[in-house]
């Protein structure tokens, strides 16, 4: 077999002491093996070459054991309303989607955490591809890093907030999530707040417990869009498994242990869940634990017949919850003239 045709491993699976000890069984010092963290998880580099501050020799030894797989752009569409949507291809040929949303006071970047995704949710353009397989943390890091270079390039203004509402069910890919806000947050990494990290789920009740048993310091997020089980069960299967009472004793228990306000996520969809009856429910639902409601606009799919609902019934919803005290903002969509909801330009890529 050819030298060349062996199989690498990417080196960012590697963890510090794994590196260390490689560089002593190459009769090297362990600490050279902080020197290559720094440029790969601190300056982001994706070129042995360009890790000037080790010897030729290191940087052929690291290009001959080694391959760094990282996240390549590849398509992107830029809205009227500044959103840009990017489509980024990884080492093995499959796509994901990553999009910078720009606004006065923050630039996000909204990020995938699976190659398309097994939960089948009605109205999500991703849940008709199924999945394929996770990402790994780097290719995770990877897309907050090119999102980064976006929002420099085109608004002089780095990233301020990321949110985990890509492709993907983030807690299905629980360690290489974790991983990456890790390294997205590390001083030896990106150096970011953990505060400005939003990790949106559909609901499974025992990895959230999980996230409370971890004392995670990000924000969470509950993609709820039904607060009854007959029909959040229509729209989205993972409910079958568990149901809203499951996930409230989880979000209790997650709200416990971190302190952090829960943010529940709801579309509301044109005379399926949109009625005072609906706004009700939701409000029974968000009261037992200390939370806020983003009504999300709909970004239809050519897959589903979902419409967003009316604007004055929009109205009546909203103050139904306002008037009861809940915190409400309406988060209207963004690149509309573009294919920004989820999974729409992977689709068309692919």
């Amino acid at each position: 077999m050819n030298a060349d045709t062996i199989q690498k491993d990417d080196i960012r699976s590697l963890s510090l002491e794994d590196l260390g000890d490689f560089f002593e069984q190459q009769g090297d010092k362990k600490f050279r093996a902080r020197q290559v963290m720094e440029w790969l998880w601190k300056k982001s580099c994706t070129d042995f070459d360009e890790m000037t501050n080790l010897s030729k020799s290191v940087r052929e030894l690291l290009k001959s054991k080694f391959e760094i797989r990282n996240v390549v752009p590849y398509q992107s569409q830029k809205s009227n309303d500044g959103t840009i949507k990017s489509v980024f291809k990884l080492y093995d040929g499959n796509i994901i989607e990553g999009v910078l949303i720009p606004a006065d006071d923050r630039m996000t970047a909204c990020i995938s955490s699976q190659v398309g995704c097994s939960l089948s949710c009605k109205f999500c353009a991703t849940g008709y591809m199924g999945r394929k397989r996770n990402l790994e943390a780097a290719e995770i890091y990877d897309q907050v890093v090119i999102i980064n270079q976006l929002a420099q390039q085109n608004y002089d203004l780095p990233l301020s907030n990321i949110v985990f509402m890509g492709m993907g069910e983030p807690l299905l890919n629980y360690n290489n999530v974790l991983a990456a806000i890790d390294k997205i947050t590390n001083e030896q990494g990106l150096g970011m707040s953990a505060k400005r990290i939003t990790l949106s789920t559909a609901g499974i009740a025992k990895m959230i417990k999980k996230l409370a048993d971890d004392a995670v310091k990000f924000n969470l997020a509950l993609s709820l869009h039904a607060a009854n089980d007959q029909k959040r069960n229509q729209i989205m299967a993972i409910n079958e498994s568990n149901k809203l009472n499951v996930l409230q004793e989880a979000l209790q228990y997650f709200y416990k242990n971190t302190r952090n306000r829960i943010t529940f996520e709801y579309i509301v969809f044109d005379g399926f869940n949109d009625g005072i009856e609906d706004a009700k429910e939701l409000w029974s639902f968000a009261k037992k634990v200390p939370s806020k409601i983003n009504i999300i606009e709909y970004n239809p799919i050519a897959e589903a017949s979902f419409v967003n609902t009316t604007e004055d019934k929009l109205e009546r919803f909203c103050t139904f919850l306002e008037d009861k005290g809940l915190i409400v903002n309406v988060r209207r969509s963004r690149g509309k003239d573009i294919d920004a909801a989820c999974g729409q330009l992977a689709n068309k890529s692919k």
